[in-house]
């Protein structure tokens, strides 16, 4: 089976003809498989979608249980038509997976969707597969980008809440990954205290609870007098207004970006990001060390250089509407 059986690229997604289903597609497909919950992966409307529980669950809190019309847990290796598909940890948030396909005969292919090598306390990390074909993101696919220790970066946060305890402290986060993420990266660093949440960001963090991921006592903004996570958009909205004086913070791969943090108005940058960087994308394909390459959204010139630099065939894909909580503003913030 030759590669063209396998895959086709198209705007809104990639069809595989030989299982006659769709990865991640933006549009509504009768068969799809899904890497995560990000609203830019995972549409509802399909007839069918097969993921992991996890994600299943996640679909269904955001768009409500009809969001398909029938749904399938994806457990071990499954056939679908010529191909045998599995799904692996992709380390970007809870539930999310890279999808393996493997014909019978002709070329392996993983599709990663939005990955990360980070240790990240909210979710499995990611595990690297043998494979002929490897598509990766290129978010932040350019090497101006290396994201700090993500502990770190919640010291920083806590030595601003020492520095200034009687400011409340406001920090935008997306509702799903970022937000418990940077919980649990507080409670690691030994920050205690009730973390006050919007309400756009409290069933998906109680969700993260009931799965068994610690997150602490969490409760209603008006309820915690320093420390409060919100979605982007709220920090300049009138509901940040009734808070007096407070600290202003983002956590966001891009808050890297010293334009995008003065842009937003925002004192306490904080680059918290459930990405691959440009160290760690590069060291994944050298570990990996397929046969060809795909680049979907990103800096997807960047690592088309680096590609060709190292003797890796690549090509990108010009897939549309794709970016990630952390790529403004594809991911719905409430």
């Amino acid at each position: 089976m030759n590669t063209a059986d396998l895959l086709e690229p198209h705007p809104e997604g990639i069809y595989c003809p030989a299982g006659d289903f769709w990865i991640d597609p933006m549009r509504p497909k009768p068969r799809a498989l899904i890497t995560h919950g990000h609203a830019d992966h995972a549409r509802a409307g399909h007839g069918a979608v097969l993921a992991s529980r996890e994600t299943l669950e996640i679909m269904a809190i955001r768009y409500d249980e009809d969001f398909t019309q029938h749904r399938q847990v994806a457990e071990g290796e499954i056939r679908i038509g010529g191909v045998n598909v599995s799904f692996h940890p992709a380390g970007h948030i809870l539930g999310s997976c890279q999808i393996r396909i493997r014909p019978d005969k002709g070329p392996v292919i993983v599709a990663s969707g939005d990955y990360s090598r980070r240790a990240n306390p909210v979710c499995a990390p990611f595990e690297p597969l043998d494979c002929d074909i490897f598509i990766t993101e290129a978010t932040f696919g350019l090497p101006v980008f290396r994201h700090p220790d993500p502990l770190g970066e919640a010291a920083k946060l806590l030595k601003s809440m020492a520095d200034f305890p009687d400011r409340p402290h406001i920090i935008g986060g997306y509702a799903l990954g970022k937000t418990q993420r940077l919980i649990a990266l507080l409670r690691q660093a030994g920050y205690e205290a009730p973390i006050g949440l919007h309400g756009a960001l409290m069933r998906l963090s109680r969700y993260h609870q009931e799965k068994g991921i610690p997150l602490g006592d969490l409760v209603a903004a008006a309820d915690a007098p320093q420390l409060i996570i919100a979605p982007p958009s709220a920090l300049g909205s009138p509901w940040a207004q009734r808070f007096p004086d407070p600290v202003l913070g983002y956590a966001s791969g891009w808050m890297g970006v010293r334009s995008r943090a003065k842009a937003r108005r925002v004192e306490l940058p904080l680059v918290i990001s459930d990405h691959v960087d440009w160290p760690e994308v590069t060291a994944t394909l050298r570990e990996i060390a397929p046969e060809e390459v795909w680049i979907t959204h990103g800096a997807e010139d960047g690592l088309l250089r680096w590609c060709a630099l190292q003797g890796m065939t690549a090509r990108p894909l010009h897939l549309e509407g794709y970016g990630d909580s952390d790529n403004e503003p594809a991911e719905p913030e409430a």
